[in-house]
This record gives structure tokens, C-alpha cells and sequence, in this order.
């Protein structure tokens, strides 16, 4: 009797793991996603907490807000490197432009892009365990821009977990 009350709670177990890789596929599915790394926007990015703002310098001229899931902002907070997986950093960056009514401030422009870094030691073990995604209007950027993030990454922050953004409490 124990033995089938065991095989029967083990096919409910296996049919409810089932079903939710199945549910989490299908909420990703359709969605454009960055070339190599399979990167897609996440849902409710927007209402993440802001890790930190940055400016860049020319040539980009942007100005860009890095936030962060649950997940990225109890690591930074805690201090945690390297980041867990299951860290989603978010960076939204805009054209810097002048302020009309206050000269000495800027303010954003034309939205240029989102940027997303996704942790998963695994399936990105090439990677340093990061995924990348650059989308411009919602859609992915080319092969070539993807690459280049790892490369850029690896060679200037390769001791802060790839990481650039650093928080800003």
C-alpha cells in the first residue's frame, strides 16, 4: 500500500514539474529573444528597484537607470559575490538632453535601449554564468552586439562578477 501512495504522490510531483515548465515556457514563448543567449524582456521590469543611475560620456551621450529583481537587489545589498543565480539586472538607457527650463540640468531623451544581464551559472557557463539581451523598440539587437557585451565585460570587470554597476544606496 505505501508503495503505491509513493508512485502516485512521485507522478503527481513529476505532472505538477511538468506543468510548470511548460507555463514558464509558454510565458516566454513568442517573445523576441536576443540571439545566442535566448534573452527575452522580462514582465514588470519597470517596476524593479533602481540599483543606480549612470551618465555616459560621449560618444553614446545617454543617461541610463540600472535596476534590479529581488533577487540583484538583496545581493547587492548583502554584498554577495558572486551574484546568484536567478539575478536579472535591467539597464534603460536615453538620449542626454539639455534642459530647457533649468540650463544646468539634463534630462532624457529618445529611449536608445534596454539592456539585460541574466545569471544562470549553467546554461551560461561559457559566459562567466551571465546571459546577455540589447533590445532596441523591443527588438533584439544583431549577433555582433550580443558578443560584444561578454568581450567587454570580461576584460574590464572580470573581478566584480561582470559586473559594472556598483549600488548606489
Amino acid at each position: 500500500m505505501k508503495l503505491i501512495q509513493l508512485v502516485i504522490i512521485a507522478a503527481v510531483a513529476a505532472s505538477f514539474a511538468l506543468a510548470m515548465a511548460s507555463v514558464a515556457h509558454a510565458s516566454s514563448a513568442g517573445k523576441p529573444a536576443s540571439p545566442i543567449y535566448g534573452v527575452t524582456i522580462p514582465d514588470g521590469y519597470r517596476q524593479w528597484q533602481l540599483i543606480a543611475p549612470a551618465q555616459e560620456a560621449a560618444p553614446l551621450d545617454e543617461l541610463r537607470a540600472v535596476l534590479g529583481n529581488a533577487i540583484a537587489i538583496k545581493a547587492y545589498r548583502d554584498g554577495t559575490l558572486p551574484f546568484p543565480d536567478g539575478t536579472v539586472l535591467a539597464k534603460l538607457a536615453w538620449r542626454h538632453v539639455p534642459s530647457l527650463e533649468f540650463e544646468p540640468a539634463s534630462i532624457p531623451g529618445a529611449a536608445t535601449t534596454v539592456q539585460f544581464m541574466v545569471k544562470d551559472s549553467k546554461k551560461y557557463a561559457a559566459t562567466g554564468g551571465w546571459g546577455f539581451g540589447r533590445f532596441v523598440d523591443g527588438k533584439p539587437t544583431d549577433e555582433a552586439q550580443h558578443r560584444s557585451c561578454y568581450a567587454c565585460h570580461q576584460a574590464r570587470v572580470k573581478n566584480h562578477d561582470l559586473v559594472f554597476t556598483r549600488f548606489a544606496p
